[in-house]
């Protein structure tokens, strides 16, 4: 009954805009209307979730002239097409995307290969919205800011691409690349937290040292001022919000890092932890640190023990920040951003010494 309705609401809304699709009425009133009718068999099952989509129906319908505002004046072509490209890799590419580790020593998971690519994306997409909403000068350093809390090598190498394709962006990018590093030191610290509170005691010092190291070193760039960034890049010049074909590639070289790092923990084994803590750090420091106050916690190595092979997974992990910085910006983005990758590393090892 359910589908005969359907189709007989369907087809005398078709009818209906067939006689006056000369006047351009748009088809929101009859999608609305075929929507209003299968609510109605939702509701049959589950009112509470009909309930729900029906006030969000409601609520799209009343703001309809607000969006087509917003779709028509105020999004370009452009970046209504990249909306539609991220929501097809998000919600199409990712959770199809098969959750599990295959290939050469069981170490690409193509999930992770997948939300690392669309982590890049919207990292980048960030930069562009809170440029657009903020201007240059505030809107990519809170952004780099806030998406080193997804990944703070994919935000170095997003603001470095964007510089690459912007130089007059310069500082404005190298301050919202360095600040995300404050964000690693953050995330590494809650998820040491979450796993042994007391391996914090011999961190505490190392961390709060780097982070207050990035953290200076990006507030330089953040009040500098370049000549060729004095004033605001128009709408028209900020380029696309992400490049899915950068994406790949940096999913890409994150996946050869790991694919090797698997390889040679297969082969030295229990014996190459510091090796195999070096290696894991280039594509990930939270992953070291978990692994190490995971075995701390299991009573298999001490705090001591464990806070080697942490330092030297954010080590690896700040070298491979380098690394990215020339890929994707050049020298003259990659020589303003190793000074302050350097000065946060030195900083995370005084104060290691000095604990």
């Amino acid at each position: 009954m359910l589908a005969v309705t359907a189709l007989m609401v369907g087809a005398g809304a078709l009818v209906a805009y067939q006689r006056t699709q000369h006047h351009d009425p748009g088809m929101t009133t009859e999608f609305a209307l075929l929507l209003t009718c299968l609510l109605g068999g939702l509701a049959i099952r589950d009112s509470m979730l009909a309930a729900g989509v029906g006030a969000a129906l409601a609520l799209l319908l009343a703001s309809r002239d607000r969006l087509h505002h917003f779709v028509r004046s105020v999004l370009r072509a452009q970046e209504l097409n990249d909306i539609i490209l991220f929501s097809a890799m998000a919600l199409i590419v990712l959770p199809l995307a098969p959750d599990r580790f295959m290939g050469p020593f069981g170490a690409l998971n193509p999930r992770a290969i997948a939300r690392l690519i669309v982590a890049v994306m919207a990292i980048s997409a960030l930069g562009y919205v809170a440029m657009r909403s903020l201007g240059t000068r505030y809107g990519l350093p809170l952004a780099g800011f806030a998406a080193g809390f997804v990944s703070s090598t994919a935000t170095i190498y997003s603001m470095g691409e964007r510089v690459s394709r912007q130089p007059a962006l310069m500082s404005e990018a190298v301050a919202g690349a360095v600040l995300s590093s404050i964000a690693t030191i953050i995330q590494m610290t809650v998820v040491i937290g979450l796993i042994q509170t007391s391996l914090l005691t011999a961190l505490v010092l190392p961390l709060s040292f780097g982070g207050v190291a990035a953290c200076m070193y990006g507030l330089v760039f953040f009040f500098r001022r370049d000549p060729v960034s004095n004033t605001e890049s128009p709408v028209e010049e900020m380029g696309r919000a992400f490049n899915l074909k950068t994406a790949a590639v940096f999913a890409t070289l994150v996946s050869l890092i790991v694919l090797v790092s698997a390889g040679l923990n297969a082969w030295l084994g229990a014996h190459g932890m510091l090796l195999g803590a070096a290696l894991t750090g280039l594509a990930d420091a939270h992953a070291t640190a978990a692994s190490a106050a995971s075995l701390m916690a299991a009573d298999k190595i001490s705090s001591a023990q464990a806070v080697g092979p942490i330092l030297i997974g954010l080590t690896t992990n700040t070298l491979m920040k380098a690394v990215v910085a020339f890929k994707a910006g050049g020298v003259h983005y990659a020589t303003r951003i190793v000074p302050g990758l350097a000065l946060m590393t030195g900083a995370v090892w005084l104060g290691a010494w000095l604990g």
